[in-house]
């Protein structure tokens, strides 16, 4: 009823046409608002709703039914270019393909800005752009060899940088003393890697964690000791150089910086093939059933988790060796600074930025820490405070490095949601539009918001006015409000209805709920006894009042 003709509204009784016990035309009512209103007020939530089925954001495209299962294979392997999942959309029937895991393109992406970087570095910067990229690639190379050992086999292992000093250090003195040619010595930097990994993981089967962190660094100080005080090995230069290298002295300095700039970025796509190998094989299939805190349930399951850990770290070792070589075959030599440890702290805070166990995080912390400290010079020695509060921050309030924080945040969105739901207390048994696509009869969706809507209206009528006219008159005529109020208790489910059980032929009364199901008996509600019929009723009455203002 339009709000114009409202204060002409008169109540009538729709049953006086047959005839009633009071023999009421008109009926006294309170003010009874429009129904509508609250529709009208009720036609969205009160909180910040998301649409329903938009949970993640995939690159679909339409393809012909017969090629949705095709795909293209990384030859002679079967595995997949990208993850591709084929499918038929519900809605439209069309076929369709979605790129569930889009890594691979992003891969591919940066490492092409990494191999173009070259031809967009300003010139006035060229130089030292130049250089910092080929110490990166160098360095991100030994870094993802490292997070192999650290995050894959878990094995806390401090003497990455030993390892590659030492092949440094043993091929430049055989080029050196024996003329062996550049080409050679990244393979018997390889033969040093094995036989140093092989000595130093026997150790790995007794210790682990801090105390073999301990012992490696310890062993990393006494190869430092060891070679700085060596004059074989250039105790009076500070390190060992004149070895053989690809690098030909004649050419442009430019060329030759070009030349190291990609070398290093091939050395940089090798370790990468090597992390790939090792950790979406077997191995680190077999490592991640073992992780730390659960190695006796996975030594329970016939997982042999010590064997695939110093699998991986003598085969790291060797990697790291075949690096050793290579770097004395790029920069003719190696100096005593690779055993220090302040490069075993830049190592590591590079691998705690970008993140533990995971490839792109050694990049990603191997090219921040390399821009503050090799390009940004003239920041002078702050740049080493902002690496120090790069890496603190990363620590305290990240879980796994800078390249955690999507992972981080998706856990975090999911607490929040989770939250958000519970605090909708005012739907009133109404679906929300996340719990709306597992309701598959959609009519219970409609009911169960037009149930909310019409017990909100009727909230509104229930005032002590109806309250004294049910106590006073249990039976007969009523007003409008108290007549709307009724008629929805009427038609109530049987679940949990309420009734009258009368003791005996004149009373008393007890109130009594109905089971729902055939068979079962009805609850006694409380001990209370009521007197009369009509007390009763209205005992009735008010205990559906109470729990249609408590829903």
């Amino acid at each position: 009823m339009s709000g114009s003709n409202r204060k002409d509204y008169v109540w009538r009784n729709p049953l006086s046409v047959w005839g009633t016990s009071t023999d009421n035309e008109k009926v006294a009512s309170i003010h009874v608002p429009d129904p509508r209103d609250v529709w009208d007020e009720s036609l969205g939530y009160k909180v910040a709703t998301s649409k329903v089925g938009r949970l993640k954001h995939y690159i679909i495209w339409p393809t012909h039914g017969g090629r949705v299962w095709n795909r293209l294979r990384w030859w002679p392997t079967r595995r997949n270019l990208l993850h591709i999942k084929g499918q038929y959309n519900r809605k439209t029937l069309a076929a369709e393909k979605k790129i569930v895991d889009r890594r691979p393109i992003y891969w591919a992406i940066c490492l092409l800005i990494i191999a173009l970087g070259p031809f967009f570095f300003p010139a006035s910067m060229m130089n030292t752009l130049m250089t910092a990229g080929a110490i990166f690639g160098v360095f991100a190379a030994i870094n993802v060899c490292w997070t192999l050992v650290i995050g894959t086999a878990s094995i806390f292992s401090l003497a990455t940088y030993a390892v590659v000093g030492t092949a440094g250090f043993i091929t430049s003195w055989l080029s050196i003393k024996y003329g062996i040619p550049w080409y050679l010595l990244p393979f018997i930097g390889s033969g040093v890697g094995l036989v140093f990994g092989a000595a130093i993981a026997i150790p790995a089967l007794r210790l682990d964690g801090f105390y073999y962190a301990l012992l490696t660094l310890g062993l990393n100080e006494l190869c430092r000791v060891f070679f700085t005080t060596s004059k074989e090995f250039g105790s009076a230069s500070g390190g060992l150089y004149g070895a053989s290298t690809f690098v030909n002295d004649k050419w442009e300095p430019m060329t030759q910086s070009m030349v190291t700039y990609y070398a290093s970025f091939a050395l940089l796509i090798a370790a990468l093939f090597l992390f790939r190998l090792i950790n979406g094989k077997r191995l680190g299939r077999v490592l991640r059933m073992a992780p730390e805190k659960r190695e006796a349930f996975a030594a329970a399951c016939g997982v042999d988790y010590k064997r695939a850990r110093v699998t991986i770290f003598v085969v790291t070792s060797i990697a790291l060796g075949f690096i050793g070589g290579f770097y004395s075959a790029q920069y003719r030599g190696i100096a005593f600074s690779i055993f220090g440890f302040d490069t075993v702290l830049l190592g590591l805070a590079m691998l705690a930025i970008g993140g533990i166990g995971k490839a792109e995080g050694a990049i990603l912390g191997t090219l921040i820490v390399v821009f503050l400290d090799k390009v940004l010079l003239e920041l002078g020695p702050i740049r080493h405070f902002m690496i120090g509060a790069m890496m603190l921050a990363a620590v305290l309030f990240l879980n796994n490095g800078y390249f955690g924080i999507k992972q981080q945040f998706n856990a975090w969105r999911d607490k929040k949601r989770g939250e958000w739901r519970s605090s909708r207390s005012e739907k009133g048994g109404e679906a929300l539009p996340e719990e709306a696509t597992e309701i598959d009869d959609k009519d219970e969706l409609y009911f169960r918001r037009f149930d909310k809507l019409q017990r909100d209206y009727l909230k509104g009528l229930v005032t002590p006015q109806i309250i004294d006219e049910h106590r006073t008159q249990p039976l007969g005529q009523h007003s409008e409000a108290l007549e709307r109020v009724l008629l929805y208790f009427r038609r109530a489910k049987m679940e949990d209805k309420y009734a009258l059980h009368r003791a005996g032929p004149n009373g008393p009364y007890k109130i009594i709920a109905f089971s729902g199901e055939r068979g079962v008996s009805p609850r006694l509600v409380d001990d209370r006894e009521y007197v009369t019929l009509d007390e009763a009723y209205h005992g009735v009455f008010m205990r559906r009042v109470h729990d249609l203002m408590e829903s």
